[in-house]
């Protein structure tokens, strides 16, 4: 069993998913508000690591999603600077499992640091979650992330 620090925006519905899949394979997650966390620019870039930039932005964020901010426009310097000012922008979530830190929900990247087969009794939920994709939005065209109740 790990403890997980896992970064969430609460009652987005995949982070909800994410976290009970952790949960079910027997791991102790504390789950941290991103909105609310106060970010440095080095602990953020901690969590993005090496990635290109573009793939560091949350696509489901109102102002991506309406092509009022481009993720290619930026340098990476640049996007860090906008993600702190404006958390909503960070693709999530951050996970940490011991010194390890990582952004999105890869389960390639956690299958290497801990288990993620169910504990008994769970196996037909985790089933569940491992036939949908757990990294893009559930939600249609019309939803947008700042709405508190998804």
């Amino acid at each position: 069993m790990a403890t997980i620090l896992f970064y969430e925006k609460p009652g987005c519905k995949n982070n909800i998913r994410q976290k009970a899949m952790l949960e079910l394979s027997g791991h102790k997650v504390e789950a941290v508000n991103l909105l609310e966390y106060p970010w440095s620019k080095e602990e953020l870039e901690e969590y993005l690591g090496e990635k290109p930039v573009a793939e560091c932005f949350n696509p489901a964020a109102p102002a991506i999603k309406s092509g009022e901010i481009n993720p290619l426009d930026f340098t990476r310097n640049e996007a860090i600077a906008l993600m702190l000012q404006e958390p909503l922008l960070i693709k999530r979530p951050l996970i940490k499992i011991g010194s390890h830190r990582f952004q999105g929900f890869d389960t390639s990247a956690l299958r290497h640091l801990i288990s993620l087969e169910p504990v008994h009794g769970a196996e037909e939920v985790i089933k569940s979650f491992k036939m949908s994709d757990m990294n893009s939005c559930p939600h249609n065209i019309n939803f947008s992330c700042t709405n508190k109740e998804h």
